[in-house]
């Protein structure tokens, strides 16, 4: 038995009233699946801007890159654009949304362990300010793209310290056994850096690392920036990225640091270190995550006495894959009754064939839930959506922003016919 969800999960702009009925900036979440359909994303949009103004004030102006692989659209870009961060882009796909969205070339990053000829001329006709170099054999496709441009981007070399992140494997980067990265301990990186500074393709101006994604504890962080730190110093470089990777707590009894917390315990370690080029960090999930709650309407309750109740929604790992990729855990509960009592043990799965179409495996709800209810999924704000597939053909999402009682939307309901786009 659960008692009512734990307010610290939801957004800044939760209220209930007084009987426990949900809404976030003042919008009354059953209405709003009644509005604009479920599955449907809702994100707190003044959520969204204070955790990028936190991040700012604890790093300073222009040291905080949004990582969009947590989630992206234009209206998200324009957001981070508004509140003056820069923006990590990871792929061709990233860029085009970015810059359609009129984001500043210059404050954008280009990521990613293998960027194409393309992705790379694309990069450097837009303007980006950085490009993250993650292998010998993009540097050859850079020295290239030089000879056919004539141009010279400022890059910085993502290394891999071999630090030890203590999250999910698929979501470590920093161990020597990793795609990302020139490797500090075999060497490769210090002749990266050799041949960076000696080619006329590109201009080298720092050095990036990132350890990994959902990382709660605080001295993994500082022992990355020691190890980095120690690599970087003596190449007297102007920058040094640390990247992100920041938990959030996900489920009853979890706790994370705040991005102050994070922000404070990074830069305390990069002066200890003796760091003194300038400092930049990657936030994603700790921006977006917590912001937003996914709503599913219940379609099938089935009781199987004794063995498990299953709770079938119309969503399900097409719109969230993170715990049939991860095993990641969530909370689940009534918007009509936020504040009730969960006692009922469930599993809410979604529409998909596939036995492994788990949302929420131990869950609990309230007893009196039933067919037709909306239920509520939290922290549902960081790659869900921005890892959302078609599988069996389901359509995507709506996503709303809501704000001082008002709905917008941002990313409409796919269509059936949508499905057909490419079809030939």
């Amino acid at each position: 038995m659960a008692g009512p969800l734990p307010s610290q999960l939801l957004p800044d702009g939760a209220t209930c009233d007084a009987a426990g009925r949900l809404s976030v900036a003042g919008c009354d979440l059953v209405e709003l699946a009644g509005r604009f359909g479920t599955p449907l994303i809702v994100y707190d949009e003044d959520h969204l801007r204070e955790r990028c103004r936190e991040a700012s004030a604890v790093f300073g102006d222009g040291a905080v890159v949004y990582a969009a692989k947590a989630f992206l659209c234009r209206a998200m870009a324009r957001l981070v654009a508004e509140e003056g961060l820069h923006l990590d882009v990871a792929t061709g796909g990233e860029l085009h949304v970015a810059l359609t969205a009129g984001f500043p070339p210059e404050r954008l990053v280009l990521h990613g362990n293998n960027k194409s000829f393309d992705e790379l001329r694309a990069a450097v006709d837009a303007g980006v300010g950085r490009i993250v170099v993650d292998s010998f054999d993009e540097l050859d496709l850079l020295d290239a793209l030089a000879a056919e441009r004539g141009c010279r981007p400022a890059v910085l070399l993502r290394v891999t310290p071999g630090v030890e992140a203590h999250t999910h494997v698929y979501l470590a980067t920093g161990r020597d056994d990793s795609k990302f990265g020139f490797t500090v301990s075999t060497g490769a990186a210090a002749e990266a850096v050799a041949r960076a500074r000696a080619a006329d393709s590109v201009e080298l101006v720092g050095i990036h690392a990132h350890i990994g994604s959902q990382v709660f504890r605080l001295d993994s962080f500082r022992r990355a920036v020691a190890v980095v730190a120690g690599f970087a110093n003596p190449l007297g470089l102007a920058e040094l990225s640390v990247g992100g990777g920041l938990g959030v707590a996900y489920v009853t009894g979890e706790e994370a640091p705040t991005i102050s917390a994070w922000g404070e315990s990074v830069l305390e370690a990069a002066a200890e270190a003796g760091v003194t080029a300038r400092l930049s960090v990657e936030p994603g999930r700790a921006i977006v995550a917590s912001a937003a709650i996914a709503l599913y309407t219940v379609g099938t309750v089935k009781v199987l006495p004794g063995i498990r109740t299953y709770v079938a929604t119309d969503g399900g790992m097409s719109d969230n894959p993170r715990p049939v990729l991860y095993g990641s855990g969530y909370e689940a509960f009534l918007p009509r009754a936020a504040t009730a009592e969960r006692p009922r043990a469930v599993s809410v799965v979604g529409k998909h064939c596939e036995s492994g179409d788990v949302l929420v495996a131990d869950g609990w709800v309230p007893e009196d839930l039933a067919v037709g209810d909306i239920l509520g999924i939290p922290v549902a704000g960081a790659y869900g959506y921005s890892m959302a597939s078609n599988y069996n053909k389901v359509p995507r999402p709506a996503v709303v922003f809501v704000r001082n009682g008002d709905a917008r939307p941002v990313i409409r309901r796919e269509t059936f016919e949508d499905l057909l786009r490419l079809d030939l």
